[in-house]
């Protein structure tokens, strides 16, 4: 983790679940980065349980945490001044309806990394895709994935690995990642 506000505030998150106990995954743009491909990103998100959620606020609520809004899931880093999005085990990616791909269980979906437990790399793919095909707007969801597959050389047989329902998409994105990019 680096010294960015977003990346400590990320490492404050693991180092107070740390010490509750509480399962999590750090998702989003951090863990692309600790995939390999760094980019911008101005918030965490975090994969909690509800049950993880709910111990947490009531631990660490008023104590360099609050939440965005009352009763709320969003929260706020006060110290670093960063938003916290929080992702919930059961719930959907995207436009958050019912589809075949929900959030893991992050005691299942993390590994670990330096300082902190990220979304495992076959995770993170699946929940992109899904977020992309369900919310469109979600461009650099599949940005995302078209870089992961670059930097982390993943073959086309990966899609193996992959919920059935972002498969076609997955081995569309790989044939685009196959591309020459043309430096400007």
């Amino acid at each position: 983790m680096g010294r960015a506000p977003v990346q400590l505030a990320a490492a404050r998150l693991a180092s107070a679940r740390a010490e509750l106990q509480i399962p999590y995954a750090i998702c989003g743009g951090l863990a692309v980065a600790a995939h390999g491909h760094v980019r911008f990103t101005e918030d965490v998100d975090i994969l909690l349980t509800a049950a993880g959620l709910a111990q947490f606020k009531q631990a660490r609520l008023g104590r360099g945490w609050v939440e965005r809004l009352p009763g709320s899931r969003g929260l706020r880093d006060a110290i670093q001044d960063v938003r916290i999005d929080v992702l919930l085990t059961g719930e959907y990616p995207g436009d958050g309806k019912p589809g075949p791909v929900r959030f893991p269980d992050p005691g299942d979906a993390a590994i670990a990394s330096p300082g902190v437990s990220i979304l495992k790399l076959t995770r993170l793919v699946e929940l992109k895709l899904a977020s992309g095909l369900t919310a469109p707007a979600r461009l650099q969801d599949f940005a995302d994935v078209i870089a992961l597959i670059r930097v982390n050389r993943l073959p086309r047989e990966y899609v193996a690995e992959l919920d059935g329902s972002v498969r076609a998409k997955y081995a569309e994105l790989w044939d685009l990642a196959q591309t020459v990019r043309e430096e400007p």
